[in-house]
């Protein structure tokens, strides 16, 4: 996932570092098979909302025959939210990629989770260069369900008000398999907490991760947004390098950097993490001011 200069616009762009941030009708003549996004900080307002303007842009997307899938690290517990992004359309993919939905067949396409022996050895191994984590952990749905509970530990300080059980430490991982874990830590921020756990976590046992939430997210091996969009994409018979991708934080990269190592157009959103904004080619406007939407126009003025 090598970044590449910016590609060459009209001059009347705005200048944002070394990127420009693209308006309307500056992208140029190119169609994709299909549009993907994160949702949170990219997609959708900072009240979780899908603006007018992006809705109108998502529904031509459809009606000019390219599918959108909604690509984010909200867990299956928070499916109907999704659902509602999308307006039931297309695919979803979840919790960084570990939980995939056909939206319109209400058909799981994937779950997968992280043995409860596993996740604590993970956990522990963090610890030792890290020092003390708080924790909280989205459990497995059972079989043929898709609301699971949401374990926090005293002290953990979730972001969003939310039913949620709230523990001790000896009780935050369940019995059985996690989707994912959250840590939070006293003393390291999320990026150098981020760095520190993938020195020492081997991509066999765990990938780890962070959403700009301040906190990371520890995941089955193997599954990332790239992993889970993957299976999206044969779905629809579509290749990475024909997809539009949008996203804004270090959980987007995999599928980021798939997409612009195939062809494709990886966009970041103004308000990205710095990590997202160097691998990138092209940078829109921000999610409060529906960039993807402007982004989306000037793609289909052009085709």
């Amino acid at each position: 996932m090598t970044a590449r200069p910016p590609r060459v616009i009209p001059p009347h762009g705005i200048l944002e570092g070394a990127h420009r941030v693209v308006e309307l009708g500056e992208v140029g003549p190119w169609r994709p098979k299909l549009v993907a996004s994160d949702l949170d900080g990219t997609l959708l307002t900072a009240d979780g909302t899908v603006s007018p303007r992006t809705r109108a842009a998502l529904e031509a997307c459809w009606d000019a025959g390219i599918p959108v899938i909604g690509v984010t690290g909200r867990g299956p517990r928070l499916l109907d939210s999704v659902k509602a992004a999308l307006a039931h359309r297309g695919i979803a993919v979840l919790s960084q990629g570990g939980f995939v939905v056909d939206l319109e067949r209400d058909e799981v396409l994937r779950a997968v989770a992280l043995p409860r022996e596993q996740a604590l050895r993970v956990i522990e191994q963090i610890e030792r260069v890290a020092g003390d984590v708080v924790l909280a952990v989205e459990e497995a749905a059972e079989q043929g369900q898709v609301h699971a509970r949401l374990r926090v530990q005293h002290g953990f300080g979730w972001p969003y008000p939310e039913p949620s059980s709230l523990l001790s430490r000896d009780e935050v991982l369940p019995p059985g398999a996690v989707l994912k874990a959250f840590l939070r830590s006293a003393t390291h921020d999320q990026d150098q907490l981020l760095a520190l756990a993938r020195e020492v976590v081997d991509p066999a046992d765990a990938e780890v991760t962070h959403a700009g939430l301040g906190f990371i997210e520890v995941l089955p091996p193997g599954i990332t947004k790239a992993s889970g969009l993957q299976l999206a994409l044969d779905r629809y018979g579509v290749g990475f390098g024909d997809v539009l991708v949008f996203g804004d934080m270090p959980n987007d990269l995999p599928m980021l950097g798939a997409v612009q190592d195939a062809g494709g157009r990886a966009v970041a959103v103004a308000n990205a993490h710095p990590s997202v904004r160097a691998l990138t080619s092209d940078v829109t406007s921000g999610h409060q001011v529906d960039g993807v939407a402007r982004y989306l126009e000037a793609v289909l003025a052009d085709v």
